[in-house]
């Protein structure tokens, strides 16, 4: 098993536990816990056993822990992953305490081959790297999912390492686990150097994992502990002491990139982006739509994004769009509240000479006639009065969010075949130096469409609305005018960094 330290001198040797497991040796220890090289006297196999005893060093939370690897242990049915044989109390002149049997892997760490010189080709890091996120993706199709929390090179093992293959690849020690129903602890568990940022929190996801994974890359590759490289803006600087490739090493830098939300959410894809790279930009696009085409996009993601030089198209289901624009038009172009009352004001003088010209007219001194004219000009003016005060005093805003919302833009396409309703948000650079962005909004049903609103972009702003939701607001000229896209955080940062690069507007701090 790993970190074995020839501890045969410890007290502890010859020892047996429930009758049938004989202590050989100490292979490694944590405070509050030993883990034992052991004999099984039933089948004369070896087998690892972890025992943790009541001393001075025990906390609750030690024991908490042990039962959780434990009751974890017992899911799991995976080829690369040690067996759960039996869990037990014991009672020995050491004192009282716990003990977790697992089958045992004769094995060496990536540690202890590190330690002794081995290097290993980037084909072999890849290969290691293809297997550990194929265990990851194992334990976090479990359900609940299962995170580890403390992926680093004694815990990885390579068995029948030959020529230029590293051989097989085990994750070992699931002492840290953690999964879905224990999301509430804050435990800080880990180790330093391969723990993620977010983990000193006592937060924990699949990317976390991610993180240590790239950790281990970085050791193997360089040689020395993460923890001793130099950092920048607490992104560990590797680079310059590995002769990795360009594109491995930028696929390194992606999982330990040190923003939770920046990284791959699963492993699955982490490997989905490993075996397909994320392809190079076509030569007639510009530099700002490579960088968004290297953006992190979530798998789970339903927004679709189309970029050229100068044009760019979100298309975004309607759940997860609002709006607050002008639903006023001037031959079929949408108005804003500072325009719309100036028609009416000049409907309203057209109205009065009208009147006025009817009043010059002999017709108009017959009693009847000066009533109902008189009437039918009275209810105008007051239609049209009433439009100026209502866009003066309180502007027309449409806010919906949901598809039934929406539906009303399409009552004359009945014929039209269902289809979800989504909008699409188009960006287009306008001037000489591309210093205007031009936002239209299209509503789209079926096969039909119906642009809404166009006006000029001012600002981009991003932040969080509720604990688990975030938003992406796009701000034009007027105060009442806004286009709010909504998502999770690692969606909504994909959206506001792929934006803000593309059109060169600062997005202000998240909130």
């Amino acid at each position: 098993m790993a970190d074995f330290d020839g501890s045969a001198s410890s007290p502890f040797v010859n020892q047996i536990l429930h009758d049938r497991y004989q202590i050989q040796a100490l292979l490694g220890r944590k405070p509050g816990r030993q883990t034992f090289l052991a004999l099984d006297l039933q089948n004369q196999l070896p087998v690892v056993v972890k025992l943790l005893l009541f001393s001075p060093d025990f906390t609750w939370e030690d024991l908490k822990l042990f039962e959780r690897e434990a009751e974890t242990l017992k899911a799991l049915d995976h080829p690369a992953i040690p067996q759960y044989l039996a869990s037990f109390e014991v009672e020995i002149e050491f004192g009282k305490g716990f003990a977790l049997v697992q089958s045992y892997i004769e094995a060496r760490s990536l540690q202890q081959l590190t330690e002794d010189g081995c290097r290993f080709s980037e084909a072999e890091l890849m290969t290691i790297s293809k297997a550990l996120l194929d265990i990851l993706e194992y334990l976090y199709r479990l359900q609940p999912p299962v995170i580890h929390r403390d992926i680093k090179p004694s815990n990885v093992l390579l068995k029948n390492r030959s020529g230029n293959s590293p051989g097989e690849v085990y994750l070992i020690d699931f002492g840290s686990v953690q999964t879905a129903a224990h999301g509430g602890t804050v435990t800080v568990v880990g180790t330093y150097g391969y723990m993620p940022p977010e983990q000193f929190g006592g937060r924990s996801l699949p990317a976390s994992d991610l993180y240590g994974v790239g950790m281990v890359l970085i050791y193997v590759a360089t040689g020395q502990h993460p923890a001793d490289l130099p950092q920048n803006n607490l992104r560990v600087e590797f680079k310059h002491l590995t002769s990795l490739s360009e594109s491995f090493t930028s696929w390194i830098e992606w999982l330990t990139d040190p923003s939770l939300t920046k990284r791959p959410a699963t492993a699955q894809d982490a490997r989905v982006h490993f075996l397909k790279p994320r392809q190079e930009p076509e030569a007639a696009l510009t530099r700002e739509k490579t960088k968004l085409k290297t953006a992190a996009r979530p798998s789970s993601s339903s927004i679709s994004v189309k970029a050229t030089q100068t044009t760019l198209e979100l298309n975004i289901p309607s759940k997860q769009i609002q709006y607050n624009l002008p639903l006023v038009t001037a031959g079929g172009i949408p108005m804003d509240d500072e325009t719309a009352p100036w028609i009416y004001v000049v409907l309203a003088v057209l109205l009065l000479l009208a009147y006025l010209a009817l009043v010059s007219m002999p017709f108009f001194s017959i009693a009847f006639n000066k009533f109902w004219v008189t009437l039918l000009f009275l209810v105008l003016g007051l239609l049209v009065g009433s439009r100026i005060t209502f866009f003066t005093l309180k502007p027309r805003l449409l806010i919906p969010g949901q598809s039934e919302a929406l539906d009303q833009h399409f009552a004359g396409a009945k014929s039209l075949p269902y289809n979800s309703t989504s909008a699409n948000v188009t960006f287009r650079k306008r001037g000489n130096q591309e210093r205007e962005i031009i936002v239209t909004l299209t509503l789209l049903k079926g096969m039909g469409s119906k642009a809404i609103f166009a006006g000029k972009l001012v600002g981009i702003s991003a932040g969080a609305h509720t604990l688990a939701r975030y938003r992406l607001s796009l701000k034009f000229r007027s105060n009442n005018q806004m286009i709010v896209v909504d998502g999770d955080g690692q969606e909504i940062e994909w959206l506001y960094n792929g934006l803000s690069k593309w059109a060169g507007i600062q997005v202000k701090p998240w909130t």
